[in-house]
């Protein structure tokens, strides 16, 4: 079986965020054109433009935010290439927090690569380091069975803001930073026994959240200065001319 083998310099331009130079780190794309750079990087540059830095289309003209998501699949792809990217990442992550004097959030602490890599000082190739395989597996199984609970939290209320809904018995949850809007709609389409999640709208600060949009992102892009619990209103979904 014939096997090609490729440098990774021969692919950087596809594993490198427009914006920064840098290899993408919590890589996020626009669901127009599907373009990808890091996160940081494009909320930054959103908040001054509303077309994306590549092509120039225009994502939204008043609320680009909303149409951007997390790409997971592009980020683990990133960290299998590039030796030793996301444990610098992650090292920085908790150096951050240790600077503010703030608790490491659990999913930062435990974080490690499922595959270890090293790069071929005669080639510039990346190997896999297969002897941690199975170590791995059963650290995967073990993350399996935690189902979140130490990643890091957010205490959310959802209020209802329309009349043709009823509030939730119990407004006040908490769950992990990673979760989405989607799962939201879905958490209050079955509490409200509604046919679909696709008729609510979840809105903060009167904006309406795209469902892609992890919690933390809504956390850090629009209650970055207010104490918790994150609010977040519900309403049936409707149809904007």
């Amino acid at each position: 079986m014939l096997t090609r083998k490729i440098k990774l310099w021969d692919i950087n331009a596809h594993i490198t965020c427009r914006l920064c130079s840098g290899y993408l780190i919590d890589a996020t794309t626009v669901t127009e054109c599907l373009h990808t750079f890091c996160r940081s990087c494009l909320v930054k540059y959103l908040e001054e433009n509303n077309t994306c830095p590549t092509c120039r289309i225009v994502i939204h003209q008043s609320h680009p935010l909303q149409y951007i998501g997390h790409d997971r699949t592009m980020q683990d792809i990133v960290y299998k290439l590039v030796p030793g990217l996301q444990e610098a990442e992650m090292r920085k992550q908790r150096e951050f927090y240790h600077k503010l004097g703030m608790e490491v959030p659990g999913d930062i602490k435990g974080e490690a690569c499922s595959t270890k890599q090293h790069l071929d000082p005669r080639n510039g190739e990346t190997k896999a380091d297969d002897s941690s395989n199975k170590e791995t597996a059963e650290e995967k199984q073990e993350e399996d069975n935690d189902y979140h609970r130490s990643d890091e939290q957010v205490s959310i209320c959802l209020e209802c803001n329309s009349s043709k809904l009823r509030g939730l018995k119990r407004k006040w949850i908490r769950c992990s930073a990673q979760a989405t809007v989607l799962h939201l709609k879905k958490f209050i389409a079955k509490k409200l026994n509604l046919s679909s999640f696709n008729e609510l709208d979840i809105l903060c600060n009167e904006e309406i959240l795209g469902k892609d949009h992890t919690l933390k992102f809504v956390v850090v892009t629009r209650w970055r200065f207010k104490k918790a619990p994150l609010l977040l209103h519900y309403r049936p979904k409707m149809d904007l001319l």
